[in-house]
């Protein structure tokens, strides 16, 4: 691996080719960290195309075990929240195994980063009827409360549109109307949120969690770095 990444290189599979996220992600890693990302091209939305995705995951964990990174990331939380935690936890146990190299999924990265900022009873977002389902059944398999977790219903190819003011005010119309939740739970990658995480917290008092951070937070206790970004939300300013 080039001299420029000696902190460590983190190969990620992506679910779609839309731009926007990945961008955020790199923009607030620390310096020294490379990324190698293989893109899917789910364009449905559907169970029918969440659960035909695996095997392209697992080819595409091949390819990137083979370059050598030291962490392989998957992201696209619905295909493995079909799995169920349990069945999710035995399939990257097996390609770990398999692969000679760490793997971790979205929804394993969110669960860690809920319970790292303490939060058992959440308000949430998402961005469709038929995801929104798939997280509760995960997410209260997993252990957890959602007092109140409605989406931002749109098309799924119209993800990115979805404006950070829009999901502010769904989110806090949510918090007020569910009182004693511990956290703010935003689902789905495929929306830009840092914009927004910070003004949340110091607006509602309780920590967000969100994919792009959850998958920040994940490469600092990976790759063991430990340069804490403020602007973003607790989860990357206190690394717990």
């Amino acid at each position: 691996m080039s001299f420029t990444l000696w902190r460590g290189v983190v190969g990620m599979v992506r679910p779609t080719r839309r731009p926007g996220t990945l961008e955020e992600l790199i923009r607030i890693l620390p310096e020294g960290i490379g990324i190698v990302p293989l893109m899917l091209n789910f364009k449905a939305g559907s169970n029918a195309e969440f659960l035909a995705s695996i095997p392209l995951y697992q080819q595409f964990a091949s390819e990137l075990a083979e370059q050598g990174v030291d962490l392989i990331m998957l992201t696209g939380a619905p295909p493995f929240m079909l799995l169920g935690p349990e069945k999710e936890a035995e399939l990257t146990h097996d390609w770990e195994k398999k692969f000679k190299t760490p793997v971790i999924t979205d929804p394993q990265m969110q669960v860690a980063g809920l319970r790292a900022m303490k939060i058992k009873r959440f308000i949430g977002a998402s961005y469709s009827a038929l995801q929104n389902k798939i997280v509760l059944d995960y997410m209260t398999a997993a252990g957890f409360e959602a007092l109140s977790m409605e989406p931002i219903d749109v098309p799924f190819d119209q993800v990115a549109q979805i404006s950070v003011e829009r999901l502010y005010s769904h989110i806090k119309v949510l918090f007020r109307k569910n009182p004693g939740a511990d956290g703010i739970y935003i689902q789905g990658g495929g929306w830009q949120t840092m914009r927004v995480v910070e003004m949340l917290e110091k607006d509602l008092q309780v920590p967000v969690v969100h994919a792009t951070l959850a998958e920040a937070w994940t490469i600092h206790k990976h790759l063991a770095v430990r340069e804490t970004k403020p602007g973003h939300g607790r989860l990357l300013a206190e690394l717990p």
